[in-house]
């Protein structure tokens, strides 16, 4: 999962670009980037591993001149985490165009072949984000003149749609043109504009991964992109739209609302935080059915995504909510850790229980969701360090069983805990006296009721149906080799040995 941002304004871009980064921070912490564009036409780009604090200093900041800007926060969902990877990607030709992509492409190797054979175009990372942005390129292309009017872009990304497949929101920048962005057919990646008053009486325009990101840099929320739509914003500051796709469907990712995106957002006309409330009312219900013979004192989220869910299970229970782990906010998620053993270490660092809180008490901790367990065993096993006589989970989720092949690093299924497993199984191995999940039926509800048009969402995690139809066995024993935490200690370290000789060459 990532985080996109991008400006066309009357002023510069730089600092409200940042600024929206990082309140996409949770999207991805493994590197983060802004590419500009200069008054005399030029790309000035800053990319690196790390936080956005800590990728941008004050001399990046004064060099990211311009009007017009796109930023990224990465997190892998496949091959390594080397800043070779990190986002925005440029190329010089036509044009100069630079991309920022949200998503998963799941025919990324047949499109290399496809740049290769037909297009003369070399990608040099693994990232499918390269991928698509030569795609647009080599569409691109096609226009013989030197200014691009809003029809020649959306051929453009009308047949970068024929040719990709997946879960894509894109934001392209095109040197003396503008700025395009599209989201994929299926709208599984979201993407919404906003626009603010200028003092000419026009606009400037913005489009971002989440509505959160309007917010804090003072943008007002104009609409989602629908599926398969482009906006294109010239450097003029004129906006145009069009529906680029010949069968859109609106089947936006649950997992979004479940766990990725910020609870003051609203995705697809859905609040995430009412969502999150509604979910929580629903698992209660379920709770209180099935479980009414368990004698449970109190109710405790583990922080921070299940805080609204747990609160509304102990309200429908008529149980005590209480805090009882405090979290080290500068600890990321650990979901988003690229190893088993970094993630096991950081949930100590990460979390520390409230004794006081499970001291002799029957507790039932919630939770948003249980990817491979590891989170979920080790704060039971803190619970019961803490004295807990017994502890019981929930989870605001189904099991997930599958790999997510549009963007999210649910990884190997074999490295999922729900994978082959049924319920008893699951509860032993994570160490809990009892268990429980959402049915998926009410989590689709939950989120539905906060807009009736939706009738579909992507849910792959959870049943194994792959929306877009392209998704073979073959493909998925493809990710699971690319994806376990084995390929990608083996890819980081070849990364980082190809560093250091690069290095010790260019240094002798």
């Amino acid at each position: 999962m990532c985080g996109i941002v991008g400006i066309v304004a009357q002023s510069p871009v730089n600092q409200s670009i940042y600024d929206a980064l990082t309140v996409l921070q949770h999207r991805g912490q493994d590197a983060a980037g802004i590419v500009t564009i200069t008054e005399d036409g030029n790309f000035r780009l800053r990319k690196a591993n790390g936080l956005v604090r800590d990728v941008f200093d004050v001399k990046h900041m004064h060099r990211l001149r311009g009007n017009v800007g796109i930023g990224h926060v990465r997190y892998p969902t496949a091959g390594s985490s080397s800043s070779a990877e990190a986002q925005p990607f440029y190329v010089n030709s036509p044009f100069g165009i630079a991309l920022a992509h949200n998503g998963n492409l799941t025919n990324a190797d047949e499109l290399k072949e496809m740049l290769f054979n037909e297009a003369r175009r070399h990608i040099n990372t693994t990232s499918d984000s390269e991928v698509l942005l030569n795609v647009l390129a080599h569409e691109l292309c096609y226009e013989p003149n030197l200014q691009l009017t809003p029809e020649h872009v959306f051929g453009a990304v009308s047949r970068v749609h024929k040719r990709c497949r997946g879960g894509y929101a894109a934001i392209a920048m095109i040197i003396g043109q503008g700025m395009v962005a599209f989201r994929d057919a299926f709208g599984i990646r979201p993407i919404v504009l906003g626009k603010r008053a200028k003092a000419d009486g026009g606009f400037d325009y913005m489009v971002a991964s989440e509505s959160v990101a309007l917010d804090a840099v003072g943008y007002q929320f104009v609409r989602d992109l629908a599926p398969g739509e482009a906006v294109y914003i010239t450097d003029q500051g004129e906006l145009f739209s069009q529906q680029c796709s010949d069968d859109p469907k609106c089947c936006p990712c649950i997992f979004e609302y479940v766990y990725f995106a910020r609870p003051d957002s609203k995705i697809d006309g859905v609040s995430v935080y009412a969502s999150r409330v509604r979910m929580g009312q629903r698992l209660g219900k379920k709770i209180a059915k099935e479980w009414a013979d368990l004698d449970i004192d109190v109710v405790i989220p583990i922080p921070e995504t299940s805080c609204d869910i747990a609160l509304e299970i102990a309200n429908n229970l008529d149980l005590p909510y209480r805090q009882g782990f405090v979290k080290n906010r500068y600890i990321g998620r650990t979901f988003i850790m690229p190893g088993q053993t970094e993630r096991v270490k950081s949930v100590r660092r990460k979390l520390n229980a409230i004794t006081t809180e499970f001291k002799g008490k029957n507790v039932l901790l919630v939770d948003d969701s249980i990817v491979r367990g590891t989170t979920s065993n080790q704060i039971i096993e803190m619970a019961r360090e803490a004295g807990a006589k017994k502890v019981y989970f929930a989870s605001a989720a189904p099991e997930i069983r599958f790999p997510n092949v549009y963007g999210i690093d649910m990884p190997s299924a074999n490295e999922l805990i729900g994978h082959g497993r049924e319920l008893d199984e699951i509860c032993d191995i994570i160490g809990a006296d009892g268990l429980i999940f959402q049915d998926l039926a009410d989590l689709e509800l939950a989120v539905q009721d906060g807009n009736p048009d939706i009738d579909q969402f992507e849910t792959s995690v959870f049943t194994g149906q792959y929306v877009t139809g392209d998704v073979t066995q073959e493909y998925l024993e493809h990710i699971d080799q690319v994806r376990n935490d084995d390929a990608k200690a083996d890819e980081e370290f070849f990364q980082n040995s190809s560093n250091m000789e690069l290095h010790n060459e260019g240094h002798p």
